[in-house]
């Protein structure tokens, strides 16, 4: 995994605004609708070519393909694993279930995907990981034609797929666990094998709470939390840690977030973890009080931090001077050789749907480009601008 003595390098979540055309074709596959296997292909060849240049363009130094053959990023595995079928309800965060009239209003004006979440209701087994061969291909074109030096990609973690697709198959929830850990081991290796870095999508270790397990304890839910963590690090058995990323969010919406766990409550899971880089939000205003945890929680030997210094669920483009200034927290507490610059969560959640528009995206990952210059500049002085 590159890291920087000399300057601050910026990445993101993974998920990035996708065109129309893509969201169609993705929501046809996923209705099980008729739709042109070439015209698909063709698609998202263009579509991954076009995003990674436009990351380029904005200086983000670690890219990805932004996630644009995913229909979600915790739902696409029901193409590539058998076991899941159907469609569940989708359980509203306990913040906004607390304030009825506000969750009415979300609800009237779409603020919900219409993609499915399917149950297990069968084993969990590889079914088909030509799709995933299909996205390293474009992956690996779309960095080579932008001459962009470091890529990744991202994957679900086993807790996240609980979280999204409720289990009715297996006997507990160590089972089901188990069963998705062996079953997601492939994808993960595969991807590493390719030359890409692999990243996690673990917001079941901090949205699961007020989400899926609303209905358990504080401590019900860190222990089944301890399950996930451990499933996932038997899954990354053959992959070195640095070559994986492990990104945690208490869900990329807008609302109050009053039922978010802190995350001190959360830190011992993420240490437990194997990947080496840790990207967490620290910008939304429920949790950009938590930069100060990292001078009273040492960052263990080898991991690197990845803070979100851009808020994912607004559309206010940040200074770059607050950007610098967030950056340079972190940096202080932990060092700033081990801290990249990221955001909060992902641009395009699911298909056709997130909170930012498309165009302020760019005008965002573009800040948060000069905003780590400034910060290179304040750290190292100078010279970090050069390098």
């Amino acid at each position: 995994m590159r890291t920087s003595t000399d300057r601050i390098l910026t990445t993101h979540v993974g998920s990035l605004p996708r065109p129309q055309d893509v969201v169609d074709l993705l929501f046809a596959q996923d209705r099980g609708e008729s739709y042109d296997p070439a015209q698909f292909e063709a698609t998202m060849a263009r579509a991954v070519s076009e995003v990674v240049a436009k990351q380029a363009e904005c200086g983000v130094d670690i890219v990805s393909d932004g996630e644009m053959s995913k229909i979600s990023y915790a739902t696409y595995i029901r193409h590539r694993l058998t076991g899941f079928e159907g469609d569940s309800a989708r359980p509203t965060p306990s913040d906004i279930d607390a304030i009825p009239a506000y969750r009415d209003k979300l609800v009237k004006e779409g603020h919900s995907a219409t993609y499915k979440r399917p149950v297990c209701r069968g084993p969990v087994k590889v079914k088909d990981l030509s799709a995933l061969h299909a996205d390293i291909a474009r992956m690996k074109a779309g960095l080579s034609k932008a001459g962009i030096e470091e890529g990744f990609m991202n994957a679900v973690s086993p807790g996240t797929i609980a979280v999204f697709q409720p289990n009715e198959y297996y006997p507990s929830h160590e089972a089901y666990m188990s069963a998705l850990a062996d079953a997601m081991r492939e994808e993960y290796e595969t991807i590493v094998k390719s030359g890409l870095l692999l990243q996690l999508d673990c917001p079941d270790l901090a949205m699961g709470r007020h989400s899926r397990f609303k209905n358990l304890t504080d401590e019900q839910f860190l222990r089944g939390a301890e399950v996930q963590v451990d499933a996932l690090n038997h899954a990354l058995a053959n992959v070195p840690a640095g070559r994986v990323r492990m990104h945690i969010c208490w869900g990329n919406y807008e609302g109050p977030h009053n039922h978010d766990l802190p995350l001190t409550a959360v830190l011992p899971l993420l240490f437990r973890a194997k990947p080496m880089a840790l990207l967490i939000e620290g910008a939304n205003p429920r949790h950009e009080h938590e930069w100060e945890e990292w001078g009273r929680h040492k960052l263990p030997e080898g991991k690197v931090l990845v803070p979100g210094v851009l808020d994912s669920s607004c559309n206010f483009v940040e200074h770059p001077e607050l950007v610098s200034q967030r950056i340079c927290r972190y940096a202080n507490n932990v060092g700033r050789e081990r801290v990249i610059a990221g955001t909060d969560c992902g641009f395009g959640t699911f298909a056709g749907f997130g909170p930012v528009h498309p165009d302020i995206c760019w005008m965002k990952l573009k800040a948060l480009a000069d905003g780590a210059a400034l910060a290179s500049k304040k750290l190292w002085g100078r010279a970090g601008l050069a390098a």
